[in-house]
């Protein structure tokens, strides 16, 4: 997790607003984001010795305080449990690996989702709309895998659906039926009648395309016919506790069923791809002037990086814009007359680099007017990527958080960014894009 803090150690919390109120994520879906986050820890040191403050209102052009030879420390790795991959050990079967399964997207996506499911039950439906969106969204980073698990005790016409599904497959439109029993769910579910039910069915079948005689002929395949009552068997034999049951890289799902907190969960499996071994290697010389060029959507940024009052941190933010980690990225988190912060590649905010540095606060600098820049964390010491800019004072951020820059022009943009406040498992209106962050050396 990357959220900016309050300063409090006993746990973990949004950044407080001015008038101090809390923003906290719920523990249910931070219990989820923890478990889903790919990274290997580090902690780096940050020099001690008191560092003049920058002057109050820069340009580009003004005096810059004499720097003070400073060496970026190496980096102390630290062990951290990783997240599951698609293909980690599990007491269920794999995706592909159990005969009726059916696929979508790629073998070597990051996430991999297994629903058990069946066409008629309520619940299962708008899982299916959520998951195709998913699916969608995210071609090459989620592998979404099909299983039956028809509950022919409680829903009769279960065993009849998943027939027709498997039908389908025959002609190669698994999933495009998949959809249509799931859509019209009300239509055919409830039917008693053995001849209305076959009737609706062969309408679906008419509706996605399919052969209607080879469909007929298909249903009543031996090896079909016995397909329900093999794949409720299953589902006993593991004891699942019924539908729809969901597996995210091989391990139970418990949290919240929308679309929300699951896209957080693939995003934030999938950023692990992109994540670091180590922390950064060193990039910058502490003695020269950085600046960093924010190219959004609203317009252009410029900020003056203080090299030399926090050279870790500017080591690290300018190593990761040299290796693409902040294009095409989100504002994730916008606060009027607060912060706007961005920095996470996922748009959870929760992701991070894949390593943690040092808090760098001991040139005393003060969050005393707008556009200041700020280094994102969890607790103390918990850098990563992801960083704030300032809409005026905020004085209870003071000493919590560590200051490597300020806006020298185009504060006025980041004033235009869409208001948003991002928490797990709720939906936010779009953010405004950050297209890519430009370093130069002056």
């Amino acid at each position: 997790m990357s959220e900016i803090l309050d300063g409090k150690k006993s746990k973990p919390n949004w950044i407080a607003s001015k008038d101090n109120r809390l923003k906290r994520p719920h523990p249910k879906n931070l219990r989820w984001a923890a478990i889903l986050l790919l990274f290997l820890c580090t902690a780096c040191a940050a020099p001690q010795e008191a560092l003049p403050e920058p002057t109050r209102t820069p340009t580009p052009a003004a005096a810059i305080p004499a720097a003070t030879p400073v060496e970026i420390a190496s980096c102390q790795q630290v062990a951290a449990e990783p997240t599951p991959e698609a293909g980690s050990s599990s007491i269920f079967p794999q995706a592909g690996r159990r005969k009726y399964d059916h696929l979508r997207g790629p073998d070597s996506a990051a996430a991999t989702i297994i629903v058990y499911s069946d066409f008629s039950c309520p619940a299962c439906a708008p899982l299916a709309q959520i998951l195709d969106q998913l699916a969608d969204e995210h071609p090459e980073d989620l592998r979404l895998a099909f299983r039956h698990f028809p509950i022919l005790t409680a829903y009769p016409n279960s065993g009849m659906a998943v027939r027709a599904a498997e039908a389908a497959h025959m002609q190669g439109k698994f999933w495009e039926m998949h959809d249509a029993l799931f859509e019209n769910q009300a239509g055919w579910a409830e039917e008693t009648d053995p001849a209305a039910l076959a009737a609706s069915l062969a309408s679906l079948a008419q509706e996605v395309g399919l052969d209607s005689d080879q469909f007929e002929s298909d249903l009543e395949l031996p090896e079909i016919v016995q397909i329900p009552e093999q794949t409720f068997s299953a589902g006993l034999d593991v004891r699942l506790p019924g539908s729809p049951l969901i597996l995210i890289n091989g391990q139970i799902y418990t949290g919240p069923i929308n679309y929300s907190s699951l896209k957080f969960i693939v995003r934030l499996i999938a950023l692990g791809e992109r994540q670091f071994k180590t922390c950064p290697e060193i990039v910058i010389d502490p003695a020269r002037r950085y600046y960093a060029t924010l190219k959004t959507e609203k317009g252009d940024v410029l900020i003056r990086l203080y090299a030399d009052l926090a050279p870790v941190s500017v080591n690290s933010f300018v190593f990761l814009a040299q290796n693409g980690w902040y294009k095409d990225i989100t504002f994730h988190r916008v606060i009027p007359d607060f912060v706007a912060q961005t920095g996470d590649p996922s748009g959870t905010g929760l992701g991070n680099p894949g390593y943690f540095i040092a808090n760098e606060t001991a040139a005393g600098l003060k969050f005393d007017r707008a556009g200041l820049v700020g280094m994102a964390n969890s607790g103390p010491d918990t850098n990563g990527s992801q960083f704030f800019i300032t809409f005026g004072p905020t004085p209870h951020l003071d000493g919590g958080y560590t200051i490597f820059g300020e806006v020298v022009s185009g504060l006025e943009v980041l004033t235009q960014l869409t208001p948003r406040d991002l928490l797990p498992g709720q939906d936010a209106p779009p953010g405004d894009l950050l297209f890519d962050v430009i370093i130069e050396e002056r």
